[in-house]
């Protein structure tokens, strides 16, 4: 299945993995919701995947969330990693995050089902800052941005597993995130087929907190 979505997706005309309402959006958010596909190896995404398995499997899969954000997902935060994961988070770090910012110290996991989705939200400025990125596992997925003022404004991201995402400033703020569901997961007339998809995801801090420094996770992507 994988490989047949991945043939058509070749398939398409312009950019391959950022689709959205027009070029002035397009253009704004261009450095600010980034897509970067391949960031990991396939040897990488299972020493990941492989880490993160057992904990994962103590869980049920939960289908109302603190904020009603998700629907059919398990997820954790991990601050404990071993060395060759500790490497990939780094590369993270230096590519998504700024010199000056400091990231929260445990990693949000976030585990769907194939019929797992995460509704239109944005993630409170109580449990991160001004940057979120995510490495996407397992499965394709489409992740939508709509301008919580202006909804004509949308922008669609193709998440590829092993693809890193980044939304930074106004995509962060600005914009309301969500993964499609599965009978809704279209890229344009490409139909991107979900199955499990897991996320490892890191935040920078926000102002008012301290690195160490308890919170609810945000429903992030």
């Amino acid at each position: 299945m994988a490989g047949s979505w991945q043939l058509a997706r070749r398939t398409l005309s312009g950019p391959s993995w950022v689709r959205g309402s027009g070029p002035a959006v397009l253009n704004r958010l261009r450095d600010a919701a980034v897509v970067r596909p391949a960031f990991l190896t396939a040897a990488e995404e299972e020493t990941l995947s492989r880490e993160l398995e057992p904990d994962l499997r103590r869980r049920r899969y939960e289908y109302d969330h603190w904020d009603a954000a998700i629907h059919g997902f398990r997820e954790t935060e991990k601050s404990r990693w071993s060395e060759a994961s500790r490497a990939i988070l780094q590369r993270v770090k230096a590519a998504a995050f700024g010199p000056s910012q400091t990231l929260l110290s445990s990693v949000h996991v976030l585990d769907l089902e194939p019929r797992g989705y995460i509704k239109p939200h944005v993630d409170s400025v109580k449990f991160c800052g001004a940057t979120i990125a995510g490495l996407s596992l397992l499965s394709p997925s489409v992740m939508r941005l709509v301008h919580t003022q202006e909804p004509g404004e949308w922008l669609e991201l193709l998440l590829e597993p092993r693809s890193l995402y980044i939304l930074r400033d106004s995509a962060r703020y600005d914009f309301s995130h969500e993964i499609l569901r599965d009978e809704e997961s279209f890229f344009g007339e490409l139909r991107v087929p979900r199955g499990r998809r897991i996320s490892v995801i890191c935040r920078s801090l926000p102002e008012e907190m301290g690195p160490g420094e308890p919170g609810q996770p945000p429903p992030a992507c």
